[in-house]
């Protein structure tokens, strides 16, 4: 079993969900809706781990506020 953090960012032009998996080149999808996009993106997760485990470029470390 595995498991990532996913980034999930909403775009204004499509209003997608769009998710990604920071340093885990190919690992990126989108949805309607947050429940779709974490569908999709373990699809693509599960598709790319066929392959091998993946060596991953980075690792997520979290998210920082910046106050200005």
């Amino acid at each position: 079993m595995y498991t990532f953090t996913a980034v999930i960012e909403r775009c204004p032009k499509t209003n997608l969900y769009v998710g990604y998996i920071p340093g885990f080149p190919g690992a990126h999808s989108q949805g309607e809706t947050i429940e779709e996009l974490n569908r999709n993106i373990k699809e693509v997760i599960e598709m790319i781990l066929e392959d091998g485990t993946p060596r991953l470029e980075s690792e997520f470390v979290g998210t920082y506020t910046v106050v200005i």
